[in-house]
């Protein structure tokens, strides 16, 4: 059994938020292969899914990001899921918007999801990081991951969270590269392979003004 979670916020402050792509991925891959109805459980919303010939639990924590951890713990204890069975669907900043990267541990880059997680469960969890890009300065970072996809960014979003959807049975079956692979060539074929910030798209127009 794998179990997969999404990280966010809880609430429909946060539900559009860039820091909630987490949440996004997961509701999709619960969609498109019919989980069952998530319930609230582990201090959080779990549902129980079925990718390829893998039996997986979907998970949310409702417990604000900085506390991820204490709902990751509980699942994975309760079913008794190895760490390296572990899942985790997140946004990254140091990742150009529209790409996924899935790696195994490593730094938490400043992630407090990931940390949290990380104090609680350990480090050697897998991965998924969900590219958002990075809005320039490190000041503006609590902003924009708190803010909304601009409405310019939500078919690259939707797509995203579609083509890890379609491709999760494979993430499920522990063939990473594949997935990775799968999922960049749906990208590229949506025209999604050079995709830039909101930042990066007005310093462009306002470039080609000049």
């Amino acid at each position: 059994m794998r179990l997969i979670v999404g990280l966010g916020n809880p609430g429909q402050r946060y539900a559009r938020n860039r820091h909630n792509i987490g949440f996004m991925a997961v509701d999709e891959i619960a969609r498109v292969h019919r989980a069952a109805p998530f319930r609230r459980r582990f201090q959080g919303e779990a549902a129980e899914v079925v990718l390829g010939t893998e039996r997986a639990i979907l998970l949310k924590p409702q417990t604000f990001m900085n506390e991820s951890g204490r709902s990751v713990s509980e699942a994975q204890r309760f079913f008794k899921i190895p760490l390296a069975d572990v899942i985790v669907l997140h946004d990254e900043l140091d990742l150009a918007p529209a790409k996924l990267r899935v790696k195994l541990g490593g730094g938490n880059a400043g992630h407090n999801g990931l940390r949290s997680i990380t104090a609680l469960c350990g480090n050697d969890y897998r991965r998924v990081r969900l590219g958002i890009g990075h809005p320039g300065d490190k000041a503006l970072v609590h902003a924009y991951v708190l803010n909304d996809f601009a409405k310019s960014e939500e078919p690259w979003v939707e797509d995203l969270c579609r083509a890890t959807a379609d491709h999760a049975p494979l993430l499920a079956a522990g063939e990473d590269a594949s997935f990775q692979n799968k999922v960049h060539l749906a990208m590229a074929g949506r025209g999604w392979d050079a995709v830039k910030t909101p930042a990066e798209a007005g310093r462009a127009k306002a470039k080609d003004a000049n």
